[in-house]
């Protein structure tokens, strides 16, 4: 395991055709006439009833089916989704649902579509909008998530999330000091929130500036709200200045200790290689997050 910069269903409805009526498929003229010489079967020789017949009939779900399929993995919930959504295209919730679900499998070119096919009849829909700019910025195209972030953020203005999202969007689109003011004002109206002081603080360290990124992850990591992510983040800054035995307190309280171990290697050979490197081979300070990560892998 690596750490990571920023902690960002695709399941296609499959439609079976059923197979086309006889005759379709080039029978010769001696199969048709041998079907119409056919005698007709007796009652008692019926063939059952069609497996299309035996189909349950699509129902909408239930609010308890909904927060079942919820708490499934992320292809049983696409899924889900995507058949109530499928039956129902104006279903803005379903839609959203089933882009959720198509991201948490890594399918964010179709997550993404899925939530602009829910705006088209629901413009306005914050959950799609946030849907919309979460499958961007994960499939790296951040640039497309700017607007519907913006357009949240004035329909919604006192909601941080998607002020951090926006800081997320514009960092990844090399525009810092829009990242930097959108933070800001994320942390205005949930103060020491620890999601976006970690963003402000691996945007810095993806810079090389981890002495500006440990203040930020420190309170972050102080917060009850605080996550796994954020701890070993912090970790990672530390170990990278250096601060060996904090870093591996950190990375110990949770990391199964082989995991711990690895990553304890991976920082001491960053650091001493940091200090053995000659001025013209050293790693530049602007070197992205994912490049420190491969680096060591």
């Amino acid at each position: 395991m690596r750490l990571r910069l920023i902690t960002s269903l695709s399941l296609a409805a499959v439609l079976c055709a059923q197979p086309a009526a006889a005759g379709l498929f080039g029978n010769s003229d001696k199969q048709q006439d041998a079907a119409r010489a056919a005698p007709p079967l007796s009652p008692q020789t019926q063939l059952p009833p069609a497996a299309t017949d035996q189909l349950p009939e699509f129902h909408k779900a239930t609010a308890a089916e909904i927060q079942t399929a919820l708490r499934a993995d992320p292809l049983a919930q696409a899924a889900f989704f995507a058949n109530q959504f499928e039956h129902d295209p104006t279903d803005a919730q379903m839609g959203v649902y089933l882009s959720n679900a198509q991201r948490g499998l890594g399918r964010n070119a179709q997550a993404a579509d899925t939530a602009h096919a829910v705006l088209l009849f629901a413009p306005r829909n914050v959950d799609a909008l946030l849907a919309a700019a979460r499958a961007h910025i994960a499939d790296n195209n951040a640039f497309y998530a700017v607007d519907p972030l913006k357009t949240v953020t004035e329909l919604k203005p006192k909601d941080w999330q998607a002020w951090s999202l926006l800081g997320v969007a514009y960092q990844q689109i090399k525009r810092p000091d829009d990242a930097q003011a959108a933070w800001a004002a994320a942390l205005k109206l949930s103060p020491d929130n620890a999601a976006v002081l970690t963003n402000m603080a691996m945007a810095k360290a993806a810079q090389g500036d981890f002495a500006g990124a440990e203040p930020l992850l420190r309170t972050a990591a102080a917060q009850k709200d605080a996550t796994m992510q954020t701890r070993q983040n912090l970790a990672l800054v530390l170990g990278l200045q250096g601060k060996m035995a904090e870093a591996e307190k950190l990375l110990r309280q949770d990391l199964p200790p082989a995991q711990a171990d690895a990553d304890l290697a991976w920082l001491q050979q960053q650091t001493q290689g940091a200090k053995t490197a000659p001025a013209a081979t050293a790693a530049p300070a602007t070197r992205s997050w994912d490049s420190l990560k491969a680096a060591g892998s």
